[in-house]
């Protein structure tokens, strides 16, 4: 098992933006070759954070912002990112209508946050990712 999968299900904290995105570099090459991970937490906690630090990972140089008012965003890299945003997304329907299966090129990662609105929809071999922020105002990560 690598390491980071070890020290993410034992739960890490991290201090900084910084310090979150260089361990989502470090996950990033350790994923499997087409993986979809849910990142749960609440606005604030370091969902987009850990996606730009996966981005960097995969050699991707271009901004990564939250795609909240595009439903999702496509980036290139060594693999491809696809973000998901499904915060404004209620119904099978509305996910059916974004055709993502299109954009998923293998190698790539679908990182989704707000899952809980698309749990359904998600394959069986998603990695859930709970992000939160402790009461000295660090964030903490752990992987189900």
């Amino acid at each position: 098992m690598s390491s980071i999968f070890a020290q993410l299900r034992a739960g890490v904290t991290t201090s900084c933006a910084d310090e979150t995105q260089a361990l989502a570099r470090e996950f990033a090459a350790a994923l499997p070759p087409d993986a979809t991970l849910a990142l749960h937490g609440d606005l604030g906690v370091g969902k987009t954070t850990f996606v730009q630090g996966l981005a960097r990972g995969f050699g991707i140089v271009e901004q990564v912002t939250s795609p909240t008012f595009t439903i999702f965003t496509l980036h290139r890299g060594t693999r491809t990112l696809v973000h998901l945003d499904a915060y404004r997304l209620d119904r099978a329907a509305q996910l059916d209508s974004l055709m993502l299966e299109d954009f998923l090129t293998p190698p790539y990662c679908l990182a989704v946050e707000w899952p809980e609105n698309i749990a359904a929809w998600l394959p069986p071999t998603t990695l859930h990712l709970d992000l939160g922020i402790a009461t000295d105002e660090r964030h903490t990560l752990r992987l189900r």
